[in-house]
């Protein structure tokens, strides 16, 4: 098996687990793989003024049907910044700190992020949904390609990671000998040894973390997860306005409703939707199972898998003996 990753970041298994919740990166790190935390780039308050009354109008009938109190246009009002320097600045703040890895999800990384990257030691991933995407990240000068397949959470493109996977390795291959980790739909360590059959260096994971116990996942919504299947979740513009895949939900079908009004452009859809999810979430929580109906998370289909919860450092540890064993069970044929 390929060293490359767990060399270049000093883990001891190929399994890199994405969170926005700094006590799951910690607990995957002192297990043996390698947390990264997650973080926005905001958005600018003033985008509000931007959100067109058919949309507005349409959650906010969502939201009574469901017996919820509507939106108010204050309530779209957020203290956000997408500038350049914005960016600069969070960049400051993470190479400020010890890090071992940055990563970009959403297109190619900006170059100052790669310049300070290569100047400081410090590798940049980047994730991909195409074999495009993937040579394009290649030339930009990324030291790690996540290659994501459909069936990951968040946002996502058409291609299965299956297939995915070994069509951006050999791309990346005949160009570099940059890394690539297989991601979408990835929560078992047998699927992580597929993943190396495929050729990746190891893998990246978030949907499996969501349902441990130190995550920061709204209990009504880890409830759901938990009873979810893997045929529970859809690709839904619903959430930012760019395809994303989620938890099946009122929401996701009301907006794809044929009579609905079409999701706003990223960032505005989240712009609406962000302080209408919150809003679910706390009626929810409040014993509203209109609104409970209505609550909703980004998650791969991996999610049918994810019948408990449980602390993160023993999913990484049963990650491992399950990766152990799938490994034997690919050499045994060997023998």
């Amino acid at each position: 098996m390929s060293q490359r990753i767990t060399d270049m970041l000093g883990i001891d298994l190929p399994l890199l687990a994405f969170s926005h919740c700094r006590d799951v990166v910690v607990a995957v790190t002192n297990a043996g793989g390698f947390g990264v935390l997650g973080s926005d780039v905001d958005f600018s308050g003033d985008l509000a003024r931007y959100i067109p009354d058919a949309q507005f109008d349409f959650v906010n009938s969502v939201l009574a049907a469901h017996g919820i109190a509507p939106l108010l246009p204050t309530d779209l009002d957020q203290a956000m910044r997408v500038d350049e320097q914005h960016g600069r600045d969070l960049l400051e703040v993470a190479m400020a700190h010890p890090i071992s890895l940055i990563a970009s999800a959403l297109g190619v990384p900006p170059s100052y992020m790669i310049e300070a990257g290569k100047a400081r030691g410090v590798p940049v991933a980047a994730l991909v949904g195409a074999k495009e995407h993937a040579m394009r990240q290649v030339a930009a000068g990324v030291d790690i390609i996540v290659a994501q397949g459909s069936e990951a959470g968040g946002h996502t493109g058409e291609v299965g990671t299956m297939v995915l996977v070994p069509e951006v390795v050999a791309a990346v291959s005949g160009a570099s000998d940059i890394p690539v980790l297989a991601a979408g739909g990835i929560v078992t360590g047998s699927q992580m040894a597929a993943a190396i059959a495929l050729g990746a260096a190891g893998v990246w994971t978030g949907s499996v973390w969501l349902t441990t116990e130190e995550a920061e996942t709204h209990p009504v919504t880890r409830d759901k997860l938990v009873a979810a299947s893997s045929r529970d979740t859809v690709r839904s513009k619903s959430r930012t306005g760019k395809f994303s895949r989620q938890l099946v939900s009122d929401w996701t079908l009301a907006w794809g409703d044929p009579q609905s009004p079409a999701a706003l452009p990223m960032p505005l859809q989240s712009v609406l939707s962000e302080p209408a999810m919150a809003r679910v979430e706390q009626q929810a929580a409040l014993g509203n199972a209109a609104a409970r109906s209505l609550a909703s998370y980004f998650v791969g289909q991996g999610v049918g898998l994810m019948n408990r919860v449980r602390p993160a450092r023993d999913v990484v540890l049963e990650m491992a003996e399950d990766f152990a064993s799938a490994m034997e069970r690919v050499a045994s044929f060997m023998d």
